[in-house]
């Protein structure tokens, strides 16, 4: 892998950084938020380990940033805060982990891999806000309870997790949802769209109509 790390404290960029070097992953050294966006932002860039206290742009605004712009790197925050509230705010923001401070460099690896892991494997688990959808046992829980959703809503709704915070045209999801089918009305899908914003809108997500582009699932602002 090729991590960004990302804190203010340079002995810890230099631990965790030569550290992954040894383990055989490549590292790129950022001390601030303004660093952390623009290597982000590089395609290499495979994962970034970003701490939440930053001078300037802080870890949680660095993650929100990134999500708004659809990038979808993968993000583990650190954070020296053991608060449930603050672990939330950095899930919430676009987060994919946390690890508390101190933190064991092997524990460190292990969640990178994890994340990375999940990341690539498309069966797997996929959380966004208080939303999980398992792929493999067919079933979606919102905010902590399960709902039924049919085939195409949950084949609709699995694009949209997957691809969260970035547009996903209305040609893809004609393709994910009725690949089966060759003579789909365009009112289908606004009709799967309706059903989905309704399962969702006591949750903490929302599906955003871009148009002319597609749709975007986004987290709601507190």
């Amino acid at each position: 892998m090729h991590v960004v790390v990302v804190d203010d404290d340079e002995r810890v960029v230099e631990l965790v950084s030569r550290y992954l070097e040894e383990q055989g992953h490549t590292a790129v050294r950022c001390f601030d938020g303004r660093m952390a966006l623009t290597n982000a932002r590089d395609e290499a860039a495979d994962v970034v380990v970003l701490d939440r206290m930053l001078p300037g742009l802080d870890g949680v605004e660095v993650c929100r940033t990134l999500r708004r712009e659809g990038n979808d790197v993968p993000v583990l925050m650190l954070t020296a805060r053991g608060a449930v509230s603050e672990r939330v705010t950095g899930l919430e923001s676009g987060a994919d982990d946390y690890l508390v401070k101190p933190f064991a460099l092997e524990e460190l690896h292990a969640r990178l891999r994890a994340i990375r892991r999940r990341r690539l494997d498309p069966e797997a688990t996929l959380v966004v806000g208080d939303v999980t959808l398992d792929p493999l046992a067919h079933r979606v829980q919102i905010s902590g309870e399960e709902v039924t959703l049919t085939r195409r809503e949950f084949a609709m709704l699995q694009t949209l997790m997957t691809n969260a915070g970035k547009v996903v045209s209305r040609s893809k999801l004609f393709h994910e949802v009725w690949s089966d089918e060759v003579d789909i009305s365009s009112n289908s899908l606004d009709v799967h769209i309706l059903r989905l914003r309704h399962h969702l809108r006591g949750s903490r997500l929302a599906i955003t109509t871009l148009r002319g582009s597609g749709y975007r699932l986004d987290l709601r602002q507190p």
